[in-house]
């Protein structure tokens, strides 16, 4: 019998395979559930937790999926950059009791004993006073820092007198006295401005000027007693002028910063047909040439008698509807204007609400006469400087004063010695405010008996009306009819030209006078340009396509000069015909400007 014989099982490799397989799977079992119950119930928010063995052995990029397209939202507006703080207080010096001063105000015609504005009148940084392309004030803006308006393309560093356009104007006798006010005298600046389209459609403008793209105005009142409206290219006219009563207009006027069709314009003299005293303050409408408003004269506020003269250039606070107009009636007006505007009607008016504030310090009197025998003026013939809620403005009695706006309190004056007719500046300097300023004189306060008197320019703290610095004092002098000293406003230069001031100074030898850069720094001469003629016209600095500044100078010889910023070399000059008092304005390369021979000129520079 045969034993069957057992037959062995061979262990294949399929077998082996899935014991392996196995034997993985079960280690990789307990591993996980050792993991999963101490390292993620440890994980500290914020850190980046491990991947597990699991994951990082057996993970896969997971298939992308489709990204939702975001939510379209609005572009935020820019925060914008908080204004400097301001609030000025006086110091020993410049305490409103140390020179006597006494002040009043009326609202509506009452006198009270204090006040409060309930709409807080708040005023930002020159630069930002207007979205109008042009000059609208005196001096330009709130800071008074500069008339040019745009970029001028400069090449041959001429001025083209062979193509200069000129129109002629006129002359109103004097009321006082013989002879005539005659073209455009001191401080006689043109106004300048490109309107917008749905503006210019509403006006009185000729067909041509209605219709032309991209149309210039300048807007000159002269002392004939009209105001002229001009094509800036051309020189023609855009409309018919406004004949204002043979009142002379020697200051420049203003526009409304809001682009509104309205202008603000004070005679600077009485009207021979109107008589002693009708000198007045006008608000007008450009859309039709009519006064809506008038204000000013015979005011019984004023401590001048009848004397209401405005050769001031006015400023408007948009956000609060307020005209603000001082006079050399020695009154401050704040005017709210509630003005109504429909363009789309074509009609404008206001109905005005009057605020006075006056003043008088302890060298005022109403009876002073020309040679100071019976005290010294009040009354304000420069244009005031506003900076957030104060003005500052000098006066005919030698005081510089910061005023509260929003309250009408005087909060500090600084000795400017003698009549100040000159504007000053103001400039931030690392957020914080100084004015620049300087002051003429008249015979009989200061002069010695060659008629000849000191005249200092001052760097002032507009915080507290303290001096910074005091440059080397000019003699100059004074004779009859022509004040010496600096009758005209001060330029700040920026850019290449940021750390130099300059001045006009008037009768520094005989009938000469001078254009002046001082550092702002320290107040040094940096250089002198002088002149055959004395200087009351205003400079104007101009900066080409590369940065470089030019200044614009004319003077009593009837020239302009175009000098180089940086060293007062005289780079061309040509003659006007006759004494050149009015100070320039500049739109992009042309120079507007009108003689006391009168004549207005539009002259490009090149």
């Amino acid at each position: 019998m045969k034993t069957r014989r057992r037959r062995r099982r061979r262990i294949t490799a399929k077998f082996v395979i899935i014991l392996v397989l196995f034997i993985i799977a079960l280690t990789l079992g307990i591993l996980v559930l050792s993991n999963s119950g101490s390292d993620n119930d440890n994980v500290v928010p914020g850190e980046t937790q491990k991947p597990g063995l699991i994951d990082s052995i057996f993970s896969k990029t997971p298939e992308p999926t489709e990204t939702p397209e975001p939510e379209p939202t609005e572009t935020p507006e820019p925060t914008p950059t908080p204004l400097p703080e301001f609030s000025p207080y006086a110091i020993e010096g410049t305490r409103p009791s140390d020179f006597g001063m006494e002040t009043a105000i009326e609202v509506n015609g009452e006198i009270v004993s204090s006040y409060q504005r309930e709409q807080t009148i708040d005023f930002g940084e020159g630069r930002d006073y207007t979205q109008l392309e042009g000059i609208i004030t005196f001096r330009g803006n709130n800071f008074r820092d500069n008339p040019a308006y745009g970029t001028a393309t400069i090449v041959e560093k001429t001025l083209d007198d062979a193509n200069a356009w000129i129109v002629n104007t006129g002359s109103v006798p004097k009321v006082y006295g013989s002879g005539a006010w005659t073209g455009s005298g001191w401080t006689g600046q043109p106004l300048i401005v490109r309107w917008p389209e749905e503006t210019k459609r509403i006006m009185n403008l000729y067909d041509s000027a209605k219709n032309k793209t991209d149309l210039v105005e300048v807007i000159y009142a002269t002392m004939d007693g009209h105001i002229y409206f001009l094509d800036l290219d051309t020189g023609e006219r855009t409309r018919d002028p406004i004949n204002m009563g043979r009142y002379p207009f020697k200051g420049a006027g203003a526009l409304d910063p809001r682009g509104y069709p309205l202008m603000y314009l004070g005679s600077g003299d009485d009207s021979k047909d109107y008589g002693e005293g009708s000198s007045h303050a006008s608000i007008i409408s450009l859309i039709d040439g009519k006064v809506l408003y008038e204000f000013g004269s015979k005011d019984s506020f004023s401590l001048r008698g009848k004397l209401s003269y405005f050769d001031s250039s006015a400023l408007v606070d948009a956000e609060t509807d307020t005209l603000i107009y001082p006079g050399e009636n020695g009154i401050l007006y704040m005017i709210k204007l509630n003005t109504n505007y429909d363009v789309n009607a074509g009609t404008i008016s206001v109905a005005p609400e009057v605020v006075k504030w006056r003043y008088k310090g302890s060298r005022n009197n109403s009876t002073a006469t020309v040679d100071g025998s019976k005290g010294w003026w009040f009354g304000m013939e420069d244009s005031a400087i506003i900076w957030r809620g104060h003005l500052i403005v000098s006066d005919n009695g030698g005081h510089m004063m910061c005023i509260n706006l929003n309250t009408l309190e005087l909060v500090w004056v600084q000795d400017v010695l003698d009549d100040t007719n000159c504007t000053a500046v103001l400039e931030l300097e690392n957020g914080h405010p100084y004015v620049y300023c300087s002051t003429s004189f008249h015979g009989g306060w200061r002069a010695d008996t060659n008629a000849k008197a000191s005249i200092p320019i001052w760097k002032l703290d507009a915080e507290t009306g303290r001096i910074v610095w005091k440059n080397t004092d000019y003699s100059c002098q004074t004779v009859s009819g022509v004040s010496g000293g600096v009758q005209g406003s001060f330029a700040i230069g920026k850019g290449s030209l940021s750390e130099l001031v300059f001045a006009p100074v008037a009768m520094t030898d005989g009938h000469r006078g001078k254009l002046v850069a001082f550092s702002k720094t320290d107040g040094h001469v940096v250089w002198e340009c002088n002149f055959a003629g004395y200087p009351w016209s205003s400079p104007v600095v101009v900066y080409d396509q590369n940065g470089n500044g030019y200044l614009i100078q004319c003077n009593s010889s009837g020239y302009m000069h175009l000098v180089d910023g940086q060293t007062g070399t005289i780079l061309y000059e040509f003659s006007l015909g006759s004494n050149v008092e009015a100070s320039p304005a500049v739109f992009e390369n042309t120079v507007v400007v009108g003689t006391r021979g009168q004549k207005i000129y539009g002259v490009k520079i090149k």
